[in-house]
């Protein structure tokens, strides 16, 4: 679970939320924070890759929730966690990755940041259970506009004018999103539940992500501590729901987990555990060989067949409406990633004018 995100359940906004920034791949990376020189042919396996894997963990989180009997949403996100801890556990051992042992003091201190992730992905699991994934993919860029007005307030941070324009896009292409789910679908109750979990989904995102800022300038966790501490402190958060909320009858277990594709579907929460510690990864390499400026625009086009991939294996209605509304979201996300950009550059210059003088 990704995360962090954590982290686990979704996509890659809230795996790399939950990463808090790009992971460390090993020591070789952390010995230069300058992006190499690389050629376009070394700059794809990279992109490649970052977007192989947060398509697939997307695709398989929404067939594990999509199933009209599934309730246990507690338990899948516990097996998640724990997959995730298991598999960062061993790579550990074996050099690739470091990050600090555990600590009773460290631990106390992130224990809010990942109660606040645990409901960040269970009300996004509940939403995917409603909503398609283009639908769920649209709306989840709402969660930046409620992340940059809350660092408006907390840390003083400014909007520019393009941000703006990025803003109204996303909000376009919601609305876009909405109009045609209402006309694509008969059960319109099941759809403003996924609403109504996709509103709660996007203002935990937010909360998630700004309290998490505060507690890294205390703790000084690194991308890899954050990730562990994350699904390590999430486990019994999880597991005590589940049993207190979930009901774990002969009869609850065997429709959740039917006895024909059980196998199946077991195999691919485990996977998607596992899938958190491949987006973390790929997303250093991207950042590391390509350079955030190339990372964030693939971020913002990623969405596209994030969104796509509903269409292909979940039988999405690709409308009018549907493609309009990913087609705006898309050109949302690359006016924001360029705004942020500029922003950043101007930020740059500002300080260091401040350290001529």
């Amino acid at each position: 679970m990704s995360s962090a995100r954590s982290p686990t359940v979704i996509d890659l906004d809230k795996q790399a939320l939950m990463n808090g920034g790009s992971p460390r791949i090993g020591a070789g990376s952390l010995k230069s924070a300058k992006v190499e020189e690389v050629s376009t042919r070394e700059q794809v396996l990279p992109i490649l890759a970052y977007c192989a894997a947060s398509i697939t963990m997307t695709v398989v989180n929404k067939f594990v929730v999509s199933g009209a009997q599934f309730t246990m949403t507690f338990l899948l996100l516990a097996i998640q966690s724990l997959v995730c801890v298991l598999v960062v556990t061993t790579v550990k051992r074996l050099g690739i990755i470091n990050f600090r042992d555990f600590d009773t003091a460290d631990a106390k201190a992130w224990f809010p940041v990942s109660s606040l992730l645990v409901a960040v992905i269970y009300t996004g699991s509940k939403a995917l259970q409603f909503l398609s994934i283009p639908v769920y993919t649209i709306f989840k860029n709402l969660t930046i506009i409620l992340i940059a007005y809350g660092e408006v307030f907390m840390f003083g941070n400014s909007v520019t004018g393009l941000t703006l324009v990025a803003f109204a896009l996303m909000v376009g292409s919601s609305v876009i999103a909405a109009w045609a789910a209402g006309t694509d679908v008969s059960d319109h109750r099941s759809t403003q539940a996924g609403y109504v979990w996709m509103a709660l989904n996007c203002f935990a995102s937010a909360a998630y992500v700004l309290y998490m800022r505060k507690r890294i300038k205390i703790t000084g966790f690194k991308d890899w501590d954050s990730m562990f501490y994350n699904n390590l402190l999430s486990i019994p958060v999880l597991a005590v729901a589940s049993i207190i909320m979930e009901d774990w009858g002969t009869k609850s277990l065997n429709a959740n987990f039917p006895a024909d594709n059980r196998i199946v579907l077991l195999s691919a929460i485990a996977f998607s555990g596992a899938a958190a510690v491949l987006i973390s990864y790929s997303t250093a390499w991207c950042v590391r060989v390509c350079g955030s400026t190339t990372y964030s625009m693939v971020g913002a086009l990623n969405k596209l067949p994030v969104a796509a991939s509903g269409m292909l294996f979940f039988g999405d209605p690709a409308s009018f409406g549907n493609v309009s509304a990913i087609g705006v979201g898309g050109v949302a996300g690359i006016v924001y990633a360029v705004a942020k950009t500029n922003q950043a550059k101007v930020e740059r210059a500002r300080q260091e004018a401040g350290g001529r003088v």
